[in-house]
């Protein structure tokens, strides 16, 4: 049985030798052969098969021994550890990282709020500046009429005109008895209403008279009084309290025709019914204007007095837009490009251009007269060295009068009237001169 075990032995080593060279990692099959060979030894009647299982068995783990170890995975270095003065260096620029970072977000936030601030004023401009349109505006103003101008039939005119144009009015009492003011409505609310100075007084033929006969008497009289019993008497009052209204009479008749040499007409009536003379109504007259801001208008009927509140409802609201257009400053050398303007680069181009607008801006100097200077003169500078360098004050004047100008096929000299016109607004000293 020795025997026999040990040639067994030999060749299942042998064999497994052989296995092991073949196939290193044949171990995990071995065990599961072992296994299974043990199982079937564990059978009561199959001696023979479990004698010789056991050295296989035997043989399998001194194999198994011999393999080669397992692989592992190679452990990772040992981490370093830090010190303080590292760790607080760590921290502070972990804080400062989330401080930029806290600052980029706010710096962002704040620039996309003042973008949202700038659209929303430039809104509100463009939403300023189209009620500022004369048909927007047209639409903020309301005509209000004294109930007083209402019982003369002719009054219905006027309303049903403004009605047609879908205009706003209203009736109410006024300060001076026949006038017609106007009020605006202001953007900042609903409520606010802002009074124009402008102040419509309509009068008849009677009362204009009385009025001129109270303005007489106070003149000749030297003293500053109220027209009591007049209708002198409440538009001072007004005047006084508001110094910027400006009134206007409207003197109609309907009984006569003023639209032809009014003025006489009523010269010749108040000479008849009053007894004043022509020097007197216009001493009246130049009085109320001058010294009242009072102007007077005569005119014939209803209609004539429904087309003047309209022309002056059209020019209020006209007036809101032009002031606007008035308050931007125009320079002589604009930064664009428009119809009197000529646009100045950073290296100096175009300055020539606008040498030759300033030149043409002289009466009767036409683009080739500005020509023929220009290109004789390049630059005001040299000009002005030219008109040094001579001694008498005539040659100074008459220096461009030489100069020709060719201009359709022609030719002609500037003339000595251009060329000293030129010459006094280059070199006058006194703003008020009167070039021509």
């Amino acid at each position: 049985m020795s025997v026999l075990r040990r040639a067994k032995t030999w060749e299942v080593s042998d064999s497994e030798d052989s296995d092991a060279e073949k196939k290193p990692d044949s171990n995990l099959d071995e065990r599961s052969q072992t296994i299974t060979v043990s199982e079937e030894d564990k059978a009561p009647d199959n001696k023979c098969n479990t004698l010789q299982s056991s050295p296989i068995t035997t043989e399998s783990r001194q194999t198994s021994a011999l393999s080669p170890p397992r692989q592992h995975a190679t452990p990772s270095p040992a981490r370093k550890r830090r010190n303080k003065e590292e760790v607080e260096a760590d921290r502070e620029a972990a804080r400062e990282r989330r401080e930029e970072r806290e600052r980029v977000r706010t710096a962002k936030t704040r620039v996309k709020e003042e973008r949202k601030q700038e659209q929303q004023r430039r809104r509100e401009a463009a939403e300023n500046l189209k009620s500022l349109r004369p048909e927007n505006c047209l639409k903020s103003l309301t005509v209000r009429i004294d109930p007083a101008l209402l019982q003369d039939g002719g009054s219905d005119i006027l309303l049903d005109t403004l009605a047609t144009f879908d205009w706003r009015f209203s009736i109410e009492s006024q300060q001076l008895p026949h006038s017609i003011t106007w009020t605006r409505d202001l953007p900042q609310g609903e409520d606010s209403l802002l009074e124009e100075e402008q102040v419509v007084l309509v009068l008849g033929l009677t009362d204009f008279m009385d009025t001129v006969v109270s303005v007489k008497k106070m003149l000749d009289s030297n003293e500053e009084q109220t027209g009591a019993g007049s209708f002198l008497s409440p538009i001072l009052e007004c005047l006084n309290r508001d110094a910027k209204k400006v009134v206007t009479l409207l003197v109609t008749d309907p009984q006569q025709d003023y639209r032809a040499d009014a003025v006489p007409l009523l010269d010749e009536t108040l000479q008849s019914k009053l007894g004043m003379e022509n020097v007197d109504v216009e001493e009246v007259l130049v009085y109320l204007q001058l010294c009242k801001n009072i102007s007077l208008v005569i005119l014939d009927g209803w209609q004539e007095v429904t087309n003047h509140v309209c022309a002056v409802t059209k020019a209020l609201s006209k007036r809101p837009f032009k002031l606007l257009t008035e308050r931007a400053e125009l320079p002589f050398c604009v930064d664009g490009s428009w119809a009197s303007g000529v646009r100045v680069e950073r290296d100096g181009s175009g300055l020539i251009q606008v040498w030759s607008r300033q030149v043409q801006q002289l009466n009767r100097v036409s683009p080739t007269v500005a020509s023929t200077v220009i290109a004789a003169y390049p630059s005001p500078q040299l000009l002005l060295q030219a008109y040094q360098s001579l001694d008498s004050e005539e040659d100074r004047k008459s220096l461009l009068a030489g100069l020709l100008v060719k201009s359709g096929g022609k030719e002609r000299r500037i003339g000595p009237e251009i060329s000293a016109r030129v010459y006094r607004c280059l070199t006058a000293q006194n703003p008020q001169l009167v070039l021509d």
